[in-house]
């Protein structure tokens, strides 16, 4: 009898079952890595969207152009204001105090012009150095008051003591009620000179320089001089911020502060930006920086210096 074929019959079924399920098998991961790409492109899209809507409503909130409020907070502008009010509190309570009180109005277009201010420093205990001022170079009185005719102010300058009100403020306050020769704030003149309360100048003859240049701008007066900046402590003339005159340690040209002569126009800008300028160990140097940096003339002459104030200060100073 012949055997039935049944190897060549199950072996033929067997192959499209194998391909079944391959198939399948492929399929299935076909629809997984459709379903993560979907998934991926889905999410992107999300993100997208959420950035936008960031970005939009961040820029809605922040201002396209910074308000002067803004710039005033950059700059540290309202502290600086508040310093300013305060100052202008601390003036009108030293007006209503004692210096500048009951001396006069404030200048207007219709008041003169003076030829100069004169201050003279000087300090709580110098008494004796006004008094000989006041008996030699320096009018008093009623010939105080006829140099003011003239249009020459002269004034002793001074601050208040640390302890407001106390014996050095009623002792200054009780000579200036008598003498009437203490620093006042606002006079309009040509010049502004600074003199030390140590020399004796020939004041006629001052007066006569001022004259022969009133209405000149960017004066800067004086007798010029430079020198070694003193870098070690303790020493006379030490300069704290030595170390900016760079390597060979010497100032620049200034006007030695004993006496000093500037116009208007360098007073107003240094009133107007006292603020931010830089002083350093004494006036004279402080001032001779800020004259660095502006349209200052300056004029140097001999004869203003302190060995010579008292000689031939009536000559017209060239330059």
């Amino acid at each position: 009898m012949e055997s039935l074929p049944t190897t060549k019959r199950g072996g033929a079924r067997s192959k499209p079952v194998q391909t079944s399920k391959s198939s399948l098998v492929m399929a299935f991961f076909s629809c997984v890595a459709w379903l993560y790409v979907a998934g991926r492109l889905w999410q992107d899209a999300e993100n997208r969207n959420l950035l936008a809507s960031l970005l939009k409503k961040n820029s809605a909130q922040r201002p396209k152009v910074l308000t002067v409020e803004d710039k005033l907070m950059v700059l540290g502008c309202r502290d600086l204001e508040r310093r300013i009010v305060e100052a202008e509190m601390e003036l009108s309570l030293a007006k209503s105090q004692g210096y500048l009180k009951g001396q006069g109005q404030k200048s207007s277009s219709s008041d003169p012009r003076f030829l100069a201010v004169i201050g003279v420093y000087t300090g709580f205990g110098s008494k004796l150095k006004r008094n000989i001022f006041r008996g030699s170079w320096m009018p008093r009185g009623d010939a105080l008051k006829k140099l003011e005719e003239r249009g020459v102010v002269i004034r002793f300058v001074i601050g208040r003591s640390a302890n407001r009100g106390d014996s050095l403020d009623r002792n200054i306050d009780e000579e200036n009620r008598t003498t009437k020769d203490f620093l006042i704030l606002n006079w309009d003149a040509d010049f502004y000179v600074k003199v030390d309360d140590g020399i004796d100048i020939d004041l006629e003859g001052l007066i006569e320089l001022l004259d022969r240049r009133r209405g000149q701008d960017g004066a800067y007066v004086g007798c010029m001089k430079s020198g070694e900046v003193i870098s070690e402590e303790g020493k006379p003339w030490y300069e704290p911020d030595w170390w900016k005159f760079g390597d060979e340690k010497s100032y620049f040209r200034h006007a030695a502060g004993s006496l000093v002569i500037i116009s208007k126009n360098l007073a107003q800008y240094i009133n107007i930006n006292s603020v931010s300028l830089k002083t350093y160990g004494y006036d004279d140097t402080s001032l001779g920086s800020w004259m660095m940096g502006i349209q200052a003339t300056y004029i140097d002459d001999s004869r203003l210096c302190c060995s010579s104030i008292r000689q031939d200060v009536s000559s017209e100073i060239e330059g």
